[in-house]
């Protein structure tokens, strides 16, 4: 009998040390990259069979179209998701609050806020309140529905949005619309052992705990996306196309196509459309680069932008048919040619500007000496046998040059050498 619960306790602390928990956080707005992130977030705790995902939200809010692509990745996924407002001070507002509403189990950090949730729309003379009556109506079923499902305040989940209601942690935790408040990732996952979510009882009590890094594509879709960067990159686009078209040279219009579009998908556009685009603009600037006497500009711009675009090119599907482990396979698959391709014709570009820059052979053999073949006398030409060729070639001055003397170039008229024997 001892050795059965001496058995059972090994083989409980064998279990508690292999379980995981993987952290993803969501600092500043809401964009574009966001909902990738959690999508592939999602991918990698399922992969891995963590007890659960940690959204970490600190967040002033974003659009609404990213907001419900999350919560819909959150819902369909297997994982618990459990979304905590962290750290202390931090606050999910407007988006953030949905986000929150959606997870399995809610948390916040003492001295955190949530709440302020109504729609604004962003007009020439800036942000205002939406008033139209049919979107207010939908947000607010999104908000009660995502409350309802997880038996929190339908009530407080209506008041975000219309009266922008506000609340801190305590108060949240009173109104039923979060469960835990906790003041450390530790603590929290302490508080939630033993809690149901998605028909699993988690285990996460001195689970390990793993943050999620974001492949490159998100790195850098996360960066275009923010909302500042996007609109400079497609102002300063804007104006380098205009001083491009109306200047002569090349760099300033290249400069803003590439701008333009890193805005365009930092503001949402499609990114495998974006993606294709760059890549097309690439080689067209690399068979430009062939036809123009530019000093590689045009080439190393061609080759930025087919690197740029086979790192943001994602497979149709993306992120649901797909694992991590492939989609890296797939980027290193499509950034792999496309390096060694660069590489081979940024070295066939070096190439040809040294071509350019080579001085003219003409005036060069100057100097240099030949052997007659022929005998050269005054007003006529015959050849002589220079660095293994035969060129035409006639005396400097009226005297003969017998066969098989050496002579000293001194002179050129067109094809004819003009020689004089060596001294």
């Amino acid at each position: 009998m001892r050795f059965f619960l001496a058995f059972l306790f090994f083989l409980f602390l064998t279990q508690s040390a292999g379980a995981q928990v993987l952290v993803v956080e969501l600092n500043n707005a809401i964009t574009p990259a966001s909902d990738d992130i959690v999508a592939e977030a999602l991918i990698s705790a399922q992969l891995e069979d963590a007890q659960a995902l940690i959204i970490i939200l600190n967040t002033p809010g974003g659009r609404l179209e990213e907001t419900q692509r999350i919560i819909e990745h959150i819902e369909n996924s297997p994982v618990p998701v459990i979304g905590y407002v962290y750290p202390s001070g931090a606050t999910a507002w407007s988006a953030g609050t949905f986000i929150l509403l959606a997870t399995d189990i809610a948390a916040m950090a003492p001295n955190t806020i949530i709440g302020s949730a109504q729609p604004v729309e962003i007009t020439p003379e800036g942000m205002r309140p939406v008033q139209d009556e049919k979107i207010i109506n939908a947000v607010v079923a999104l908000a009660e529905e995502r409350a309802r499902r997880h038996g929190r305040n339908v009530s407080a989940a209506r008041e975000f949005i219309t009266e922008n209601l506000n609340l801190n942690a305590e108060e949240a935790k009173d109104a039923n619309v979060i469960e835990v408040v906790s003041p450390g990732i530790e603590e929290l996952l302490i508080e939630v052992d033993g809690m149901t979510a998605k028909g699993k009882v988690l285990n996460t009590s001195g689970a390990g705990i793993t943050y999620f890094s974001p492949s490159l594509r998100l790195l850098i879709l996360d960066l275009l996306s923010n909302p500042i960067l996007a609109s400079l990159l497609l102002l300063v686009g804007i104006y380098s196309l205009v001083f491009g078209l109306t200047s002569p040279g090349y760099g300033a219009e290249i400069f803003g196509v590439i701008s333009i579009s890193l805005g365009l998908i930092g503001l949402g556009f499609s990114v495998n459309i974006a993606a294709i685009f760059l890549i097309i603009l690439g080689m067209a600037l690399l068979i430009l680069e062939l036809y123009t006497p530019e000093f590689g500009l045009i080439g190393f711009a061609g080759i930025a932008c087919i690197v740029l675009g086979s790192v943001l090119l994602v497979p149709i599907g993306y992120p649901g048919l797909y694992s991590p482990e492939f989609q890296r396979t797939l980027l290193i698959s499509l950034l792999a040619p496309a390096v060694v391709i660069g590489g081979f014709l940024t070295f066939a570009i070096y190439k040809m500007l040294k071509i350019r820059a080579k001085k003219p052979e003409v005036g060069d053999i100057i100097g240099d000496t030949a052997e007659t073949i022929d005998p050269l006398i005054p007003g006529a030409t015959g050849y002589v046998r220079y660095q293994g060729e035969y060129w035409r070639a006639r005396p400097h001055e009226d005297e003969r040059i017998e066969p098989g003397t050496k002579v000293v170039i001194v002179g050129k008229d067109g094809t004819v050498l003009i020689v004089r024997p060596v001294l």
